[in-house]
């Protein structure tokens, strides 16, 4: 429309109606600084040719001005039909924009003109996709997008179908073509290069192609389009590589910016109905790729998520589509803790195997400040080579670099944020033992000492080993009960502490709502770590710091307090340390473990150092 008007090329106009660029209608001129050729300062191009008429054109509508509305709707090409004549008000608004700037197309287009096509964007993101060699023959086909070349695709999420329990994998094919009928090697979650454990050779029913909420059957789909795969749903929980070549390695598996912290218990109201609520978890476990559902060791039915808002919205879920309208049971929602320690254990501890025949000694300590970070986002992680990995931690940390490349394992699950390192000399049998103490390093970390919560940001130091010399007498079940017991004491020496997940809080309100956020955050152990005013409008931006435990009904009261005036948004954002010693009643941090131990039917109270330690 402007380039008709000043007669100029519509891709030259575009790049002078955005960033400081400014029209001067006295000279009829173009220029790089708001002050006109008389003196008075001129509006920036993008307010005076876009933001102004859009402006102007919604004011006149809500106002009713209908002489104006006719002239400017002519001036955009916008022509009423039949009962939208009659429209006023904001039918009207709706109606207009609806024809002047149609957001669907609005959005492809932006889509389409401003990221890059997968065949340019592949070349740079296979480093960061692929986690084989970046020279195989899957990852020259991924950065090439080649669609003649070995099938490469990942299945991101398992989106239900319309027959019952089934699912479509729904990913995207990064190199090669799918098709009906091809025999695939499908790599899970849990797959490691070169064993066979979560790896299925099956073949694909049927590929479809997924418009929005309708699907067309395809017969097969090249490398750079995403695509629907029936019949292999019952191989994938939540993601997977699929691949024809043999030499393939998985895909990097996706990171979420939040973690399952909150925690309920589910159980069906009537008995029968469990085997119901079992199948109805699976499926819910396969359609949200956050959500977690765990069995406990007490046969409760746990589902995680990542807050308040998430855990309704699957419950709901769970109960309506995949239980069938089975009636639920509930309980509060929980929040996830993590132990951790705040000192160098105070003594080297000591724990004698059964049979009195060998012995370990141990110390913990805590990690330096930002290293459970750098493992969480895998800047650094057990598939590291030994070298770099020691290297990286003597420089950024100070550890000592022949201890920094002695790391038996991470814990728990071999990828947490805790290590056992080996700081001993001149042991003999000691690798003869490592699987056991790794064993029991995983058991020890998934159940802190405290109370039986996962640990994080604990070093253990293995200090000095004394072991039987016939290798009969140093099994696993020699070792793995005395290392667990040796590193529980080594925590409790170390000045054992718990963590608890904070929300990183956004609050958009008007300026005269800021008292009743301040006080509903001071309630409830928050506080504010930002406040912006957002230029050109009244509304004031409030960052926040917010532990989860306080963060129940924390959007009805804030809502109630500003009279509905502002808008929160909560996102997982750090750990930290619960305030006070674990060991004395009245505090924060022993009332939290108190209930826990009782919630879990655990003894109550921290179990004495005396369970753990053995004398000289």
């Amino acid at each position: 429309m402007y380039a008709k008007k000043f007669g100029v090329e519509r891709s030259k106009l575009m790049s002078r109606l955005w960033g400081d660029n400014y029209f001067d209608p006295a000279t009829k001129k173009w220029k790089t600084n708001p002050t006109g050729s008389n003196g008075k300062d001129i509006p920036r191009a993008f307010c005076q040719f876009i933001l102004d008429p859009i402006y102007k054109l919604f004011d006149a509508i809500m106002k009713d001005h209908k002489d104006k509305i006719e002239k400017m709707l002519k001036g955009l090409n916008i022509q009423l039909k039949g009962d939208e004549k009659g429209f006023t008000g904001k039918n009207l608004l709706k109606t207009v924009m609806k024809k002047f700037l149609p957001a669907a197309e609005a959005l492809l287009e932006m889509i389409v003109v401003h990221l890059p096509s997968p065949v340019s964007a592949q070349k740079y993101r296979v480093e960061n996709l692929y986690e084989g060699p970046k020279d195989d023959e899957a990852a020259v086909s991924i950065r090439n997008c080649n669609a003649e070349g070995p099938l490469v695709l990942y299945v991101s999420k398992m989106v239900p179908t319309t027959d019952k329990g089934r699912f479509y994998a729904f990913g995207r094919v990064f190199a090669g073509t799918v098709k009906t009928g091809q025999k695939v090697r499908i790599m899970g979650a849990n797959y490691v290069y070169g064993k066979k454990e979560d790896l299925y050779v099956k073949s694909i029913q049927r590929t479809v192609l997924m418009m929005g909420r309708y699907v067309e059957p395809i017969e097969d789909v090249p490398a750079g389009n995403t695509v629907g795969l029936v019949g292999v749903d019952q191989y994938i929980l939540k993601s997977a590589t699929i691949s024809t070549s043999d030499t393939a390695h998985p895909m990097v598996q996706m990171k979420f910016s939040v973690s399952p912290v909150v925690r309920v218990a589910v159980e069906p109201k009537n008995a029968a109905d469990l085997p119901k609520l079992v199948e109805g978890l699976k499926r819910l476990g396969k359609s949200d790729p956050l959500v977690q559902c765990t069995i406990e060791e007490s046969g409760e039915h746990i589902v995680a998520g990542a807050g308040e808002l998430h855990l309704e919205i699957c419950l709901k879920d769970l109960q309506e589509e995949y239980c069938g309208g089975v009636p639920l049971k509930t309980s509060d929602p929980v929040v996830s803790f993590r132990e951790t320690v705040s000192a160098v254990s105070s003594m080297t501890v000591l724990a004698k195997s059964p049979n009195k025949h060998n012995r370990l000694f141990m110390t913990a300590e805590p990690f330096p400040q930002g290293l459970s970070e750098d493992i969480d986002n895998k800047v650094i992680s057990e598939k590291d080579d030994p070298k770099t990995r020691g290297k990286i931690l003597a420089d950024k940390y100070g550890w000592d670099p022949t201890e920094a490349r002695k790391i038996w394992c991470f814990g728990p699950d071999t990828i947490g944020p805790n290590m056992v390192i080996d700081t001993t000399k001149g042991v003999q049998y000691l690798n003869e033992i490592k699987d056991s103490v790794i064993a029991a390093f995983q058991w020890a970390t998934k159940e802190g000492v405290l109370a039986e919560e996962n640990c994080r940001g604990i070093r253990a130091n293995i200090m000095d080993v004394t072991l039987h010399t016939d290798a009969i007498h140093r099994g696993g079940g020699q070792i793995i009960p005395t290392a667990r017991r040796c590193f529980y004491a080594a925590f409790l020496t170390a000045s054992p502490q718990m963590l608890e997940p904070v929300y990183l809080v956004e609050i958009q309100s008007p300026d005269n709502a800021v008292g009743g956020i301040y006080s509903c955050l001071n309630k409830r152990r928050g506080h504010v770590i930002s406040e912006e005013q957002k230029f050109g409008t009244p509304l004031l931006h409030v960052k926040a710091y917010l532990p989860v435990m306080e963060s129940f009904g924390f959007t009805a009261d804030l809502r109630s307090q500003t009279s509905g005036q502002a808008f929160p948004q909560c996102v997982f954002d750090h750990w930290q340390q619960i305030q006070g010693d674990p060991y004395k009643g009245d505090t924060k941090s022993a009332q939290v473990v108190t209930s826990i131990r009782k919630r879990k039917g655990l003894k109550e109270g921290i179990p004495p150092l005396d369970n753990y330690l053995d004398k000289m």
